[in-house]
C-alpha cells in the first residue's frame, strides 16, 4: 500500500464515518494539528496510536505499519502553492518573512527557529468584523554554532 492511496482512504474513511480530526486526535491523546498532519502523511504515528486510528476509521490492519514508517515530509504539488488556504501562508511569509526573520535574530540571536522541536495550534478568536484565524507555530530557538564547523 502506497503512502498516498492511505491517504486518500483515511480522508474518505473519516468523512464517511463523520469523524472530526479533533475526535480522532482526542482517541490518541495528541495534538489535533500534529494528528492531521500525521494521518495526512507527514509524521510516523507511533504503532500503538496507529492501532487505534487504524480501527477507528475503519481501515485495513496492514495500514499501521504505513502510518508508522518514517515518511517523505513537505513536497508541495508545486513550487508555489495553488491551494488558496495555503498560498495565504506562502504569501504572508513573503510579505513578512524578512521582519520575522529580523525580529527573532534582534531577540534570540544568529539561529533559527526549529521545525522539529516544534508544536503549530490554530484556533478560532471571535471578532466583531469576522472570526480571525490565530495560527501559533511554537519553535525552540537553535543558534548557529559556528566553532563546530572550525574543529
Amino acid at each position: 500500500m502506497r503512502r498516498e492511496e492511505l491517504t486518500e482512504q483515511i480522508v474518505l474513511a473519516r468523512l464517511s464515518k463523520g469523524l472530526t480530526w479533533q475526535q480522532l486526535a482526542d482517541a490518541v491523546d495528541r495534538p489535533v494539528v500534529w494528528t492531521t498532519s500525521a494521518l495526512l502523511g507527514q509524521q510516523p504515528i507511533p504503532a500503538e496510536q496507529a492501532a487505534v486510528l487504524v480501527e477507528m476509521l475503519g481501515l485495513e490492519p496492514e495500514a499501521a505499519a504505513v502510518l508508522a514508517a518514517v515518511p517523505m515530509r513537505g513536497g508541495l504539488p508545486s513550487a508555489v502553492p495553488t491551494d488558496p488556504t495555503i498560498y495565504r501562508f506562502y504569501e504572508a511569509l513573503q510579505v513578512y518573512g524578512g521582519a520575522i526573520k529580523e525580529l527573532i535574530h534582534e531577540e534570540f540571536g544568529d539561529g533559527i527557529m526549529s521545525a522539529i522541536n516544534f508544536s503549530v495550534d490554530v484556533a478560532r478568536k471571535p471578532h466583531p468584523a469576522g472570526d480571525r484565524v490565530v495560527v501559533t507555530f511554537d519553535g525552540k530557538f537553535l543558534p548557529y554554532d559556528w566553532t563546530a564547523a572550525q574543529s
